[in-house]
């Protein structure tokens, strides 16, 4: 058994990500994770697996926000990066995040993590590897994602309206190197882990994201989301 990957995409990106796949090595991922799904816990729910593409269609996509892994515990993961699903407590990393949030453009301070809101936007929230087995994370690591989220990448690369790209960490700034659209605007920072200590919290990106989009007449973020209901 294998999953078409490509099929389970709206149609939208489909049409925009076709041309950087590589036919063979998307159908090799596709059945990885289908037998992934068959005999393993994997999250997030298959159902999950495109929510950011799902919620943000090519033609709105104004932001990209890049993960790494998605969470590994139970309803945690529901297909957006750094996001976790209503119920769950606010994860340290997601926590810094709002704290910078708060500090930078002086917002609330959320009660739960979903960031379906911002998806909602036009902000993609893309994770470079989109499942993971429960309790190991990095298991989906080297499997074929890291191509078929750089094609993402380089999809929304060749969108003609500005996209900012937030790259966090070591790993996602690696990919400021597909960002060849000099309309675009990158913007860099140290991943909020509270395991690093220094580089995140400080560099007032979503005001400096809201401005490249103003820059650009577009329209910008509303980074508040609601309080616990």
């Amino acid at each position: 058994m294998s999953l078409d990957l490509v099929a389970r995409l709206p149609e939208p990106w489909q049409a925009v990500l076709a041309p950087h796949l590589d036919a063979e090595r998307t159908r090799a991922l596709g059945e990885f994770v289908a037998a992934e799904y068959e005999t393993q816990t994997v999250y997030p729910p298959v159902e999950d697996l495109f929510t950011a593409y799902r919620l943000c269609p090519p033609e709105q996509t104004r932001v990209l926000i890049l993960g790494q892994d998605p969470y590994h515990g139970a309803g945690q993961a529901h297909g957006l990066s750094f996001s976790v699903r209503a119920g769950n407590r606010v994860p340290p990393s997601l926590r810094n995040v709002f704290k910078e949030i708060s500090a930078d453009v002086g917002a609330g301070m959320p009660k739960v993590g979903d960031l379906t809101p911002w998806a909602e936007q036009g902000v993609l929230l893309l994770n470079a590897v989109m499942t993971v087995r429960a309790a190991k994370p990095a298991s989906h690591a080297k499997k074929g994602w890291e191509e078929f989220t750089d094609a993402t990448i380089n999809a929304v690369n060749e969108l003609d309206g500005r996209v900012v790209f937030m790259l966090w960490g070591s790993y996602a700034r690696k990919k400021a190197a597909l960002v060849t659209n000099p309309q675009h605007v990158v913007l860099e920072a140290g991943h909020p882990s509270p395991m690093n200590p220094a580089g995140f919290l400080g560099t007032r990106p979503f005001s400096a994201c809201n401005k490249a989009l103003a820059d650009a007449g577009r329209e910008p973020i509303d980074w508040s989301l609601p309080p616990a209901a």
